[in-house]
């Protein structure tokens, strides 16, 4: 089968949509299938290209057996509605134009957040008279409702009306969360075309995570209980609220924060860090994908923080399977949903009510005082890892992709 997918977040870039497809491709074309990426070349969320690569008209390059399409747009920091939306815009458009010159595939998939990709899957699909697969990440534009950066009603009204034309056109939808399709079938979306898969972690290189970090002796001094977060820096992530957690817990020698990652919500955390003297606070610039493990095996905890809204109640982080699998235990700040539920179903962590600086400092100062707990929480998030394995994911969605093409 041939798969052509579009999404404008791919490796080198070490973000959740890049991960997820990289992973699932590798293993696609393991079975013997081909699979093309139409993508841009790499720069989130700085903005700025990455080492060796151009912003040029189209380049074609392999990557363990997938051959990446990358195509010019319109390349920005990751924040600002307007610029962000020209972004969009301009992959919409070059992806849709260089997938004419593709061969035709069987199937044709698009991932959001952003819907903007998504439409040009749809439009590939019928240009090229195959069907598409809607892959949704986000309820796109109740994501950026949600985090301020979009109150227009009427553009709000604009993007739900291509969010449902897309969801009616998609032949398959796979949504990442269980609670997505609840929400279609609300509005009006069939349910039988829409499939769940996950987010999940890929367990293959993690027997040699605990390699070492040049980052290791800052962060983790000796005898010190350190709580993390590594990841996008984003407006979602309720990050000012972690900083004020940190500041509560400032006189507790014996526990340090860490930050790993850029985005939109950067700058604000280093201007806390500053303006607080947050000396129990590390920070460092996003890392390779091959760096994620040795990071994990820095933390004792992994902080999974989102901001305090209904939404965010049906999303499921994908840094917390990550997590899991190097045997790190979740602090999960977030509404109530999948998510929360997930960590108590697999005992691999705890919960605390999101946007609550003195819940979560005081469940680290627990934490950092009950190693027995610890002990515990570390064998069970081990031992739930299997469980989301991006293999058993990854041939899931591949299931969907066969069976929308043999149609």
């Amino acid at each position: 089968m041939r798969i052509l997918f579009l999404s404008d977040n791919f490796p080198p870039e070490g973000n959740a949509p890049a991960t997820r497809l990289y992973e699932h491709a590798t293993r696609w074309v393991r079975t013997g299938h081909e699979v093309t990426v139409i993508t841009c070349a790499p720069n989130f969320p700085e903005g700025k290209l990455f080492a060796g690569y151009r912003n040029a008209w189209r380049q074609v390059e392999w990557m363990d057996g997938i051959r990446v399409v990358r195509v010019k747009t319109y390349i920005t920091v990751n924040e600002g509605f307007l610029k962000r939306t020209l972004d969009y815009l301009s992959f919409m458009l070059m992806a849709t134009v260089m997938s004419l010159f593709e061969r035709r595939p069987d199937v044709v998939v698009a991932t959001s957040p952003q819907f903007f990709c998504a439409l040009a899957g749809w439009m590939v699909g019928v240009l090229k008279w195959r069907p598409f697969v809607f892959e949704l990440r986000d309820l796109w534009p109740a994501s950026i409702v949600a985090v301020g950066t979009l109150r227009n009603p009427f553009m709000i009204g604009l993007l739900e009306r291509l969010e449902l034309f897309l969801y009616r056109r998609a032949d398959a939808i796979v949504a990442v969360t269980g609670a997505f399709p609840k929400n279609l079938t609300l509005r009006g979306i069939a349910a039988e075309k829409i499939h769940v898969v996950i987010n999940g972690v890929d367990l293959e290189p993690l027997p040699t995570a605990r390699a070492g970090c040049r980052a290791g002796k800052e962060v983790r001094p000796r005898g010190r209980f350190v709580a993390g977060y590594i990841g996008t820096l984003g407006l979602a992530h309720a990050l000012p609220k972690v900083l004020e957690a940190a500041e509560l817990l400032r006189d507790r020698a014996d526990i340090a924060f860490f930050f790993a990652g850029s985005g939109a919500a950067r700058a604000r955390v280093e201007q806390m860090v500053f303006e607080r003297n947050l000396h129990n606070v590390r920070l460092i610039p996003r890392q390779p994908k091959e760096a994620m493990p040795a990071l994990w095996s820095l933390c004792d905890l992994a902080i999974v923080p989102l901001l305090d809204t209904p939404l965010f109640a049906t999303v499921i982080p994908s840094k917390m399977f990550e997590a899991m699998g190097m045997g790190v235990p979740i602090l999960m700040s977030l509404p109530e949903g999948e998510a929360t539920g997930i960590v108590r179903a697999t005992g691999s962590g705890v919960c605390v009510p999101p946007e609550n600086p003195p819940a979560m400092a005081a469940e680290i100062a627990r934490l950092a005082d009950a190693p027995a707990e610890m002990a515990r929480l570390r064998r069970q998030a081990r031992a739930a890892a299997p469980q989301f394995s991006r293999e058993t994911l990854a041939q899931r969605m591949l299931a969907v992709l066969e069976r929308v093409a043999a149609r």
